[in-house]
């Protein structure tokens, strides 16, 4: 049973009533004001397209929206659980485990490159490029696989910032955050140079940072997390360059981007006293090892000819080179004895992934008939992942050479106010793994390298009706595809005798997502509303067993949910907006067994609520008040799979943030407030997961202030 709690904190009562109010406003006022909306432009579907013309739930988070979320907690998750109904909380780490969307695997890309690592799943793809960056973020909920693997709950894309205006600027920015104790100052400073002259522009960007320690609720310092990354003392650097020049309807582009984000090593974990009710903590102290770290390049080089043969064409070479390290540790798994004594010796992790690529796109309208346009077009991606154990250069888990080429066509015809688009991908794929030995802990094994591959078409085809002005309805089927994370089967082998062919079948997990939705665009804000079924007949859930081992089962999934999210503006000055979602996923024990399971909290997130209010009081000021509800959830009382106990229990909580920004003569300055009311609260993984760990039993950051400046020349 999963149960969704009432709002008992009177701000979330109070920013409601905002809510309800300014919508009332608007209702009333929507008869006089039907003057035009901007259209929303997005390219995540590999064309440029309007919102209102493509079938499913899509959406952009605006600049705006990100300056003022990236003003209270500088966290990329954070701004995606805000913004994205269907996204689970941030667990404000360095590591993502359980940020989810719509209970399944999000593809993430940076200007169409992929971040994700599907191969050998390490959960550190949030952090890879620095914030100030990102000029927008395009959306698309549901499975998809126009952008290929991994999207099987949705695609997000970061769009990077352009240069817009002729001439040359110089931006000077810096960002400071504190709990006012002296232990906890983070702080980050940037210079942007942006230059445009005719045909031509540049924008290049370098950051520095560093983050000290938090606190909870209580005052007690927030747990660190030194074996899978934390985003607590650490210091990052970004380098970012982006140019490209115009000659007429061509242009081209090259987009580089070099991110290090690496801990301090300059505390230790203090383990959660559960008896007592007292979370994991910290204490200054020099973990051994070196300390986790994420090193992430990525690089892009992009041809666009908006006149090709009536058409348009792009092409797009990329390369992302993917380096995250773990902090030591004694676990069993790393033991040998002819390193040293068993239970002495510490080791750590370090995922590296390589990827390069090409896409391919010609969009043709008015094909053979008006109203009808054809997209055709290929990828290819080439992907070389492996871990390794950084202090004896053990393999954990071998080299993976990973090979696909994806032909694909996409029709849509438009007639009057529908418009129905549909298409098929052929994906062709192949995985070679070389000959390898285990770690001693399983034995020591010698696993026989070989190739496995698979071929398979994934299809899409959906509608929508624009039936009054502003409205428009849609309904589509989708398919999205993912690889189940070969790396953790292949490190586990404790048999002899075993080879790649035996251990696993190279079969995708291919998600269907069938879903209807509403959505309403006028001049006075926007509404949408969408309910999905999305099924997998062969999916994949990671159970921790007693041990605390991942034992990856190959089983059907399903989640089921549904979604609303809008704003509306009483006046130019004050509006109010807000979402909520419901995800009910459920699984079964093994394959052929009832569907009488709930997910769990590493695969999708409680319902949720967010509502909030911007206002302008003055020209040139923005103010934005946001609460969050995250309701109760209690699943899988009693139930248990081989050694692995599936029960969670969570108590919900409501957290409230408020940023305000000031335009003045001397630069835009501005102040945020992350969990306004001082909130004690144990963050959602860490409090629902069936296997606790001393070690990872975490609380949430406290009351937090922040400030920021930017100054143009």
């Amino acid at each position: 049973m999963i149960k969704a709690a009432p709002l008992p904190v009177p701000l979330a009562h109070a920013v409601a009533g905002a809510c309800l109010l300014m919508a009332h406003a608007a209702t009333l006022a929507q008869a006089a004001d039907d003057g035009a909306m901007r259209e929303v432009i997005v390219t995540a579907t590999r064309t440029a397209k309007a919102v209102d013309k493509i079938p499913g739930a899509v959406s952009v988070i605006t600049q705006r929206e990100l300056e003022a979320q990236y003003l209270v907690a500088d966290d990329p998750s954070a701004a995606l659980a805000a913004y994205i109904p269907g996204y689970a909380p941030s667990r404000q780490k360095m590591t993502s485990t359980g940020e989810s969307m719509r209970g399944r695997a999000t593809l993430i890309l940076l200007d169409g490159v992929p971040q994700s690592n599907p191969l050998r799943a390490g959960m550190r793809e949030g952090y890879f490029a620095d914030t100030a960056i990102i000029e927008r973020i395009e959306v698309i909920n549901g499975a998809s696989a126009i952008q290929g693997m991994g999207a099987t709950g949705g695609i997000v894309n970061y769009i990077t910032k352009t240069p817009r205006t002729e001439g040359t600027t110089v931006t000077v920015n810096a960002r400071t955050a504190s709990q006012l104790r002296h232990d906890n100052v983070d702080w980050k400073t940037g210079l942007t140079v942006a230059h445009k002259a005719g045909d031509f522009d540049l924008l290049a960007y370098a950051s520095v940072q560093a983050r000290g320690m938090g606190y909870d609720g209580s005052g007690r310092l927030l747990g660190i997390d030194a074996v899978q990354g934390d985003t607590m003392d650490t210091e990052g650097s970004d380098l970012f360059l982006k140019m490209g020049r115009n000659f007429g309807e061509q242009r081209v582009q090259l987009t580089v981007n070099r991110f290090k984000f690496d801990g301090d090593g300059d505390y230790r974990t203090v383990p959660a006293d559960f008896a007592a009710g007292i979370p994991t903590s910290s204490a200054p102290g020099t973990p051994p090892g070196a300390p986790p770290r994420n090193d992430v390049t990525t690089a892009s080089l992009e041809y666009r000819h908006n006149a090709l043969f009536g058409g348009a064409f792009s092409a797009q070479l990329f390369s992302q080179d993917f380096s995250s390290l773990y902090g030591a540790t004694n676990t069993a798994t790393f033991q040998d004895i002819r390193l040293a004594p068993l239970g002495t010796f510490y080791d750590q992790s370090e995922i590296v992934a390589d990827k390069y690529g090409a896409k391919l796109t010609y969009v043709r309208p008015d094909l053979l008939v008006a109203g009808l346009e054809a997209t055709v077009g290929v990828d290819h991606l080439h992907d070389r992942s492996r871990q390794q154990l950084a202090g004896t250069g053990r393999t954990w888990v071998p080299t993976l050479d990973f090979t696909s080429t994806a032909p694909f066509l996409q029709l849509e015809y438009e007639i009057g106010p529908v418009t129905v688009r549909g298409g098929v991908r052929h994906e062709s794929a192949d995985l070679k793994v070389d000959t390898y030995t285990t770690l001693a802990a399983y034995g020591s094994r010698l696993v026989q390298g070989g190739e496995r591959s698979f071929s398979k078409n994934v299809r899409n085809l959906g509608a929508i009706w624009r039936f009054a002005p502003g409205w428009s309805a849609f309904a589509s089927s989708a398919e999205g595809f993912g690889l189940p994370d070969v790396g953790l089967v292949l490190r586990g082998v404790n048999r002899p005798g075993q080879s790649v062919a035996q251990l696993f079948s190279l079969e995708p997990v291919v998600t269907r997502n069938n879903e209807v939705g509403v959505n309403w665009r006028g001049a006075l804000g926007n509404i949408g509303a969408s309910a999905y079924d999305s099924r997998s007949k062969l999916g994949t859930v990671l159970r921790i067993n007693s041990q605390g081992i991942g034992v990856l089962d190959r089983v059907p999934t399903t989640v089921r949910g549904w979604e609303v999210s809008g704003e509306l503006r009483a006046n130019k000055a004050l509006s109010a907006f807000g979402s909520y979602a419901r995800t009910m996923g459920k699984t079964a024990a093994t394959a052929g067994a009832p569907m009488d399971l709930a997910l769990g909290a590493r695969s999708q997130g409680p319902d949720k609520l967010v509502l909030g209010a911007n206002w302008q009081p003055v020209a040139g000021t923005q103010l934005r008040l946001q609460a969050t509800r995250l309701g109760d959830r209690d699943i899988n009382l009693g139930r248990t799979v081989g050694t692995s106990n599936l029960e969670e229990h969570f108590r919900g909580y409501t957290l409230a943030d408020l940023a305000a920004t000031f335009d003045t003569r001397y630069g835009k300055f501005g102040i945020g407030v992350e969990n306004l009311t001082d909130r004690q609260y144990i963050g959602y993984y860490p409090q629902s997961a069936s296997f606790k760990e001393p070690v990872s039993y975490f609380a949430g950051r406290g009351r937090t202030l922040s400030a920021s400046v930017a100054r143009t020349f």
